[in-house]
């Protein structure tokens, strides 16, 4: 079949586009739907009952899953905007908390609004205490990743009175619940892999600063939280808060469609985000920097690079949606500067070495024709390795971030009334029937 692309103005207003079968001659009328932004859709969704045929399209690369208001990205402009706030000018200008509210509640909040959302999230930053001894069931050497699916997935075991996803009330309270829970979580699964005692939150400080607290704190002497440090922390929240129907949010949203709760929607999430195709590349940084070694063979990597023959790749660089620049990169790199100056870590040698490879990269013509800029992982990468993070909770850092992102998406599906449980088709390609041959008459 081929689009003619002759699109239509039926009577009814209704713009078409004319899908012609060369094969059986037949023709189709394609409703065409337009977004605020973006591409324009062909709505395919009467196409299998119209014509007996499905679409072919793996990875859903070209298809539209779902209508969503929330996040809206222009690779081709280097744009991310979330309620049509800038990621640039929210992550300047706001807190993670404000992004929160942003993204939940569709507005940014008033003086009292924030107030009250920033006291809902702090008083619901402590676990059930008995999630405890959950914890402790891991091996002292399981990936923090594989606790945080774990202990996500159990809050539906602590926390019944939530999980009635018909009830808008508890739907807030699930969503306030993940927001605020997933730093004591990541914290504790930090503490445990290191043999550390857990660390409870405060309530006296800000939500980035509080997950610092939590996370490198210990009862033998007292944790005074950076500025400087707390604010990166801040950044790197909410420039992951939510990134589009990117391949953990639909698998939140493909979860929640069969009417799962939302716990166990967002440990699909997390599951999803383990990926390294996903959610590890700001670790796959710091390896890539590893197998470099020294500034002394810089150059010869970046002749790799440029080798299609190869398979060396330069990670951090570039990016599969923004074919322009990553917004949210300059802003993480002037977080990153900020962080190294503060720590004192311009002579790390890993560190050092990464803003010597930034340098190059951007002064050599082959990068910048090709628009292989360093993306928001290369500089997340730098920023937690210099503050101390081990490299097995990078993806838990995201995870963290993204939860919100994950629960608005979650929300905003439930609550279309058009929402259908996901039932993707497939292109067949297995044998046809068969007849069954008895085991002592195979070959």
């Amino acid at each position: 079949m081929n689009d003619s692309k002759g699109a239509a103005q039926q009577a009814s207003g209704q713009k078409t586009a004319t899908l012609t079968d060369h094969e059986t001659g037949e023709s189709y009328e394609l409703p065409i739907l337009d977004g605020n932004m973006g591409p324009r859709v062909y709505d395919v969704r009467k196409l299998y009952a119209q014509t007996g045929a499905f679409t072919y399209d793996p990875g859903f690369t070209s298809t539209a899953s779902c209508k969503s208001d929330i996040t809206f990205i222009d690779g081709e402009k280097g744009q991310l905007l979330h309620r049509g706030y800038t990621i640039q000018d929210l992550a300047e200008n706001s807190d993670f908390m404000e992004v929160c509210y942003l993204l939940l509640h569709g507005e940014l909040p008033n003086r009292s609004e924030k107030t009250e959302f920033e006291s809902a999230i702090t008083y619901h930053t402590m676990l059930h205490e008995q999630m405890l001894y959950f914890f402790r069931g891991f091996r002292r050497d399981a990936h923090p990743m594989a606790v945080m699916v774990g202990a996500v997935g159990a809050l539906s075991a602590f926390y019944h009175d939530s999980t009635d996803i018909t009830d808008p009330h508890q739907r807030m309270i699930a969503s306030h619940r993940l927001i605020a829970k997933m730093p004591t979580i990541a914290a504790m699964a930090y503490k445990f892999s290191v043999g550390q005692p857990f660390i409870y939150p405060r309530n006296d400080l800000s939500y980035a600063e509080n997950f610092l607290y939590m996370t490198f704190a210990v009862p033998a002497e007292e944790y005074v939280v950076s500025p400087t440090l707390a604010r990166a922390m801040d950044r790197i929240f909410i420039l992951h808060a939510d990134h589009e129907q990117n391949a953990s949010t639909s698998t939140v949203r493909i979860a929640g469609s069969s009417g799962a709760n939302p716990f166990a929607c967002i440990a699909a999430g997390i599951a999803s985000l383990w990926g390294p195709a996903h959610g590890g590349a700001n670790q796959a940084v710091l390896e890539m920097l590893q197998q470099i070694g020294s500034k002394d063979r810089i150059p010869e990597f970046l002749e790799r690079a440029k080798d299609k023959d190869d398979p060396f790749r330069l990670m951090g660089f570039g990016h599969r949606v923004y074919k322009n620049h990553d917004p949210r990169a300059q802003v993480l790199r002037e977080s990153a500067h900020e962080v190294l100056d503060e720590l004192g870590k311009r002579d790390d040698p890993l560190l050092d070495l990464a803003m010597e490879l930034e340098r190059i990269a951007l002064s050599d013509s082959y990068f910048v024709e090709k628009k292989l800029f360093p993306n928001v992982d290369f500089y997340s990468g730098i920023i937690l390795k210099a503050m101390g993070f081990p490299s097995s909770m990078f993806t838990v850092l995201f995870a963290l971030a993204r939860t919100v992102g994950w629960v608005a998406q979650w929300k905003e599906m439930i609550e279309d009334p058009g929402q259908k449980i996901s039932r993707p088709r497939q292109l067949y390609t297995g044998y046809g029937p068969r007849d069954f041959v008895p085991q002592d008459q195979r070959d």
